[in-house]
C-alpha cells in the first residue's frame, strides 16, 4: 500500500538510536540528525498523511490483506504518532506491527513519551481489521449456503410438477430457502457495519468506498500460550509502572488470561471435534440420501446444522485473535477498555464490557 512502508521506515537508520539507549535526549537528538530537524518531520507527514477526499471524485478502493497493513493505515491516520515511533525506531515498529509485543524491551514504556498511545492505536485497529474479516467469511459462506437452499428448492418445484410432490411437501424446501436467504441479508447487514467501522477506526470514512480484506482469518495455533511464558515478562513491565498503573494491570491481566483461555480452548474444539464431526454426518448423509435412504429434507437440515456450526466456528477463531491481541496489550501494560464477549457469533461486534 503506498505510503505504509514510510512510517517509520523511510527514516535514516542512523537517526533511530539502540533500546538501550533511548531517552529524551536521545529523541530530540534522532529529530535534530534531520538537516532541518522538524521541519522535515512536517514534510514527512505532508507526503504521507492521506490526502483529503475530492468530493467530486468517487471514494477510492482499499487494499489491507493482513493485520499488519491495517495497523500501519492507522499510524498514518494518526499524525500524533510521528514523534513517539520515531524514538521507538524501525525495528520496534516493526514488531508492534507483526504482533510481537513480548519481544519489545520493557524499559520502553518509560522512555518513549507515547508508547501508549501507539499500542492502543495498534489494538483498535487490528481488532476492527479481525472482526472485518470474519464478518466478511461468513458472508462468503451464508452465500454458498443459500446456493445450496436454492438448488433444493428448484429440485422441489420440478418434483412437484411431475406430481412427486405435494405441494405441503415442497413448503418445507422453500421455507429452508427463506430462512437461508434471511441468513445472507444479516450476514450483509454485518459486513457492510465491520467494514464501516473499520474506516472509521482507521479515519478513512468517506475517502474509500470498499476494503479489500484477506478471505480468512489467521489459523488458531494448536497449543496456547502459558503462565510461565509471560509472568517474567509482567514482572519487567510492572516495574515501570506507578503503583496505581500495578493494581489496574492484575487486574485487567486475570481478565485478559481468562479470555485467552477460554477463546483458545473453544476455538480449538469448534476446529478439531466439532466441524469435523458435523463434516463426517453430512457426508454420510448425502450417501444415504444417494441411496434413498434418506428424504431431501434430512439432507437439508444437516447442511443447516453444518452451516451453523462452521458460523460458530468462525466466531470462535475470531474471539481468539482479539482476546490475543488483548492480552499481548495488557502485558505491555495496557489498559483496553472492553474484552471480547465470546459466543456472539461470526458477524458481530465481539466486544463486551469489562468493568474497570
Amino acid at each position: 500500500m503506498v505510503g505504509l512502508a514510510a512510517l517509520p521506515f523511510s527514516l535514516p537508520a542512523q537517526t533511530t538510536p539502540a533500546t538501550g539507549d533511548l531517552s529524551w535526549r536521545g529523541a530530540n537528538d534522532a529529530v535534530g540528525q534531520h538537516p532541518r530537524g522538524h521541519a522535515d518531520v512536517l514534510q514527512w507527514e505532508k507526503n504521507n498523511l492521506p490526502p483529503a477526499p475530492n468530493p467530486q471524485l468517487p471514494p477510492e478502493s482499499l487494499a489491507l490483506r493482513t493485520s499488519g497493513e491495517a495497523i500501519r493505515q492507522a499510524w498514518i491516520a494518526h499524525p500524533d504518532l510521528v514523534m513517539p515511533l520515531l524514538r521507538l525506531g524501525p525495528a520496534n515498529a516493526e514488531l508492534i506491527a507483526s504482533g510481537q509485543w513480548p519481544k519489545l524491551d520493557p524499559r520502553l514504556l518509560r522512555i518513549v513519551d507515547g508508547i501508549d498511545d501507539v499500542l492502543a492505536v495498534t489494538a483498535q485497529s487490528k481488532t476492527a481489521w479481525l472482526e472485518a474479516v470474519a464478518a466478511r467469511q461468513v458472508l462468503q459462506h451464508h452465500r454458498q449456503a443459500l446456493e445450496a437452499t436454492e438448488a433444493a428448492a428448484e429440485l422441489g418445484e420440478r418434483m412437484v410438477r411431475v406430481g412427486n410432490w405435494s405441494a405441503l411437501q415442497q413448503t418445507q424446501v422453500q421455507l429452508a430457502r427463506s430462512s437461508a436467504q434471511a441468513n445472507l441479508r444479516r450476514a450483509q447487514y454485518a459486513a457492510t457495519q465491520a467494514q464501516a467501522r473499520l474506516l472509521k477506526t482507521l479515519r478513512l470514512t468517506g475517502v474509500h468506498a470498499d476494503v479489500a480484506l484477506a478471505d480468512q482469518l489467521p489459523a488458531v495455533p494448536a497449543q496456547a500460550l502459558v503462565p510461565g511464558e509471560w509472568q517474567q515478562r509482567i514482572a519487567q513491565v510492572q516495574a515501570q509502572l506507578s503503583r496505581t498503573e500495578r493494581m489496574h494491570n492484575q487486574a485487567n491481566l486475570a481478565l485478559a488470561w481468562d479470555a485467552y483461555q477460554t477463546s483458545h480452548a473453544l476455538a480449538s474444539g469448534a476446529r478439531d471435534e466439532v466441524l469435523k464431526v458435523r463434516e463426517f454426518i453430512t457426508e454420510e448423509t448425502v450417501l444415504h440420501y444417494n441411496g434413498m435412504l434418506k428424504s431431501v429434507w434430512d439432507l437439508l437440515g444437516e447442511v443447516r446444522n453444518q452451516s451453523q456450526a462452521t458460523v460458530d466456528a468462525i466466531g470462535a477463531q475470531r474471539d481468539y485473535w482479539i482476546a490475543e491481541t488483548d492480552l499481548q496489550w495488557v502485558l505491555q501494560g495496557g489498559t483496553p477498555e472492553s474484552f471480547v464477549s465470546l459466543g456472539s457469533g461470526g458477524g458481530g461486534n465481539a466486544s463486551a464490557a469489562a468493568g474497570h
